[in-house]
């Protein structure tokens, strides 16, 4: 987008838009705060109303976001119009906030055909009441393992946000405000969008085509092409692992040149780092699904579960069995 540096002419509108930000428990405040912020400099800058926003959830009191402030809640869940925009803002442990009332709150105003969405890890409370069955959709990086087993309906991306139709997802964090200008941009025209970009010291404005994490050369902090190439084929079959050798040589390598490439750059033998990579993805599981420990196992790529416990305990120093007693969680009624 080209920077304004003028207020632009704004088009007539009948009235402001509405937006309804519900807070689940333990929602996280960036995701939340970067949306409201942009509604708020989109109406300064404008110099008119253009949006509005109400803040809503279960209880109607006070939510509670994950850095232990509390937010005064505007009412309870409300009766929406079909013209307004419903985002639902979620953060740590989205499973045990997502309620059987809040499912069916959902589900009931989705049938009026208002625009729903989920900011952060609320994409998992929008696909649990079956909101985003054949859509794409987008959550925050962590989470995206446990939505891939719980929810093959959805298609998803690991892009900062989706927009498919009346539904929208966000990754979370800064993310709410490339989205937020995406709809600026849609609805008033992006001399505006700039200029809450602008207000926002946000100078590279990210679309739906950009994706949520780092690339890996920033993320390992080192940019050789072929170890980033081998990571990505690691990263890419959890499953079903790829041997040291089989690696090696679909980046033209010996297998002893692909060891030293790992002991020199991350200080770890390629199998050693591959099975972090797996037993990460196991730990995501294990305390964000309820999947069976069994099962768990096969999808990280263990041929068995003895096995699994025991890589598991000589890595977290804890069993697969302990570490779900200690943060496995269920909805709640």
């Amino acid at each position: 987008m080209s920077r304004a540096k003028t207020r632009p002419q704004m088009p007539d509108q009948i009235g402001p838009k509405q937006y309804v930000f519900i807070l689940l428990d333990q929602f996280t405040m960036l995701c939340f705060s970067s949306a409201v912020e942009a509604l708020r400099i989109a109406n300064r800058m404008s110099g008119k109303q253009l949006y509005t926003w109400t803040l809503a959830g279960e209880g109607g009191d006070v939510a509670w976001c994950s850095a232990g402030i509390g937010f005064k809640l505007d009412c309870d869940l409300p009766e929406i119009n079909r013209d307004d925009t419903v985002l639902v803002c979620g953060g740590i442990d989205v499973a045990s906030a997502t309620s059987k009332k809040m499912l069916n709150w959902l589900r009931r105003e989705a049938r009026k055909g208002a625009t729903i969405g989920g900011l952060c890890t609320a994409g998992y409370t929008l696909a649990k009441a079956g909101l985003l069955d054949g859509k794409r959709a987008t959550i925050h990086w962590e989470n995206q393992d446990s939505f891939i087993e719980e929810f093959e309906d959805v298609t998803l991306t690991k892009s900062v946000f989706v927009i498919d139709g009346n539904r929208i997802t966000t990754a979370g964090g800064t993310a709410s405000i490339d989205l937020m200008l995406k709809i600026i941009a849609d609805d008033h025209g992006e001399d505006l969008a700039n200029l809450v970009a602008d207000q926002l010291i946000y100078t590279s404005i990210r679309t739906d085509q950009d994706t949520q994490r780092l690339s890996i050369p920033t993320r390992i902090g080192v940019r050789h092409p072929k170890l980033g190439q081998v990571i990505r084929m690691m990263e890419q079959n959890i499953e079903e692992p790829i041997s040291p050798a089989t690696l090696a040589r679909d980046v033209d390598m010996s297998t002893r040149q692909l060891e030293r490439l790992f002991r020199r750059y991350l200080n770890r033998s390629p199998k050693r780092y591959y099975m972090e990579l797996r037993l990460g993805k196991a730990r995501n599981l294990l305390m964000q699904t309820d999947m069976s420990v069994i099962n768990v196992a096969l999808a990280c790529g263990f041929a068995s579960p003895s096995h699994f416990s025991k890589c598991y305990r000589a890595h977290y120093a804890t069993t697969p069995y302990r570490e779900r007693g200690t943060h496995g969680s269920k909805p709640r009624d």
